[in-house]
C-alpha cells in the first residue's frame, strides 16, 4: 500500500518534466481548483467585511488572487501606471485571451472598480459567488436589448456610487494574435456616463500559452496602460469613431508590446 502512494509522487515530476501537454492540463486544472478554493476562502471574509455584495469586496478578492501568477510560472511587467490616476469613474477597457486575463486585471485593479462578464459566470461555483459578492455585473450576451439594459443601469450606478467598469469590448476570448473587432456596448456606457475611458492592453500570450497546441510554460505579460480617452460632449452619435479610435490605438499598443516580449523570450515551439 504505500508503494501506491509513493508511486505518484515519482511519476508527477517525470511527467512535468517530459510532457508539455501533461504541463498543459495539470496548470490548467491547478489553476481552476485553487481559484474555486481561494473563492470558498474568500467568500466569509467579503461577507464580514461588507454584509453582502459590495464593490469594495474587490480589495479582497484582489489581494487574494495576487500571488496566483507566481504558481503558475507567470511575471506581469506594467507601463504606464500615471494613466490610472484619475478621480471619479471612467471605463477600462482592453483586450481579452484567456481566463488567465484575471491575473492581469487582479495585477492592476484601481479601487472601486469592478467589471462586466458574461452571466454564465454566475454558475460557476464559488468563483461564481464571489464575483456577485465583487460587484461584478453580469450581461446576457445573447440578447441585445438585456445588454443594453444592463449597460444603461451600469452607467447609472457609474455616477451615483462612484465606480468605475472594466469591459472586454471583444467580447470573447481571442487568442489568434490580434484583436477582434470591439462591440459597442462600453463605449455607450462610457458616453452615457460621460467617464472617461482608459485602455489596457495585455501582449500576446502566444510566447507562453497556447490553447490549441496545448502548451503552457513559464512567461512573462506586458500590460501598458494607455492615457485615457475623454468623452464629454459627445453622444451616440460619437460612439462608432470613439469605438475605432479605441481599437486603432490598442492594435498599434497590442502588436508593439507582443513582439518585444517574443524577442525577449522567443516564440513558443510546438
Amino acid at each position: 500500500m504505500d508503494v501506491l502512494w509513493v508511486m505518484p509522487l515519482l511519476v508527477l515530476p517525470l511527467l512535468m518534466w517530459t510532457s508539455s501537454t501533461f504541463v498543459f492540463y495539470f496548470k490548467k486544472f491547478f489553476y481552476v481548483a485553487w481559484m474555486m478554493l481561494l473563492a470558498l476562502v474568500t467568500i466569509p471574509l467579503c461577507i464580514l467585511k461588507s454584509g453582502g455584495r459590495d464593490v469594495e469586496n474587490m480589495r479582497v478578492i484582489r489581494l487574494m488572487v495576487r500571488h496566483v501568477k507566481y504558481l503558475l510560472g507567470l511575471r506581469f511587467e506594467v507601463s504606464g501606471w500615471e494613466h490610472l490616476q484619475t478621480e471619479g469613474p471612467y471605463v477600462i477597457i482592453s483586450n481579452h485571451q484567456s481566463s488567465l486575463d484575471v491575473l492581469g486585471l487582479m495585477e492592476i485593479l484601481p479601487d472601486r472598480c469592478s467589471t462586466i462578464a458574461k452571466k454564465e459566470l454566475i454558475y460557476a461555483g464559488t468563483v461564481g459567488l464571489i464575483c456577485w459578492l465583487g460587484g461584478i455585473i453580469f450581461i446576457n450576451r445573447k440578447k441585445t436589448s438585456d445588454a443594453k439594459s444592463v449597460m444603461a443601469d451600469a452607467a447609472k450606478a457609474m455616477l451615483d456610487d462612484q465606480i468605475r467598469l472594466w469591459v472586454f469590448p471583444e467580447g470573447t476570448r481571442n487568442q489568434r494574435g490580434d484583436l477582434l473587432p470591439f462591440k459597442k456596448g462600453a463605449f455607450h456606457l462610457a458616453v452615457q456616463a460621460q467617464v472617461p475611458i482608459v485602455p489596457v492592453v495585455f501582449s500576446s500570450y502566444s510566447n507562453f500559452y497556447l490553447r490549441k497546441e496545448k502548451q503552457f510554460k513559464s512567461g512573462t505579460i506586458r500590460l501598458k496602460i494607455l492615457p485615457k480617452i475623454e468623452t464629454k460632449g459627445m453622444t451616440s452619435e460619437d460612439v462608432t469613431s470613439l469605438c475605432d479610435k479605441s481599437f486603432n490605438v490598442m492594435r498599434s499598443a497590442f502588436l508593439e508590446i507582443s513582439d518585444s516580449v517574443t524577442q525577449s523570450n522567443g516564440p513558443l515551439r510546438h
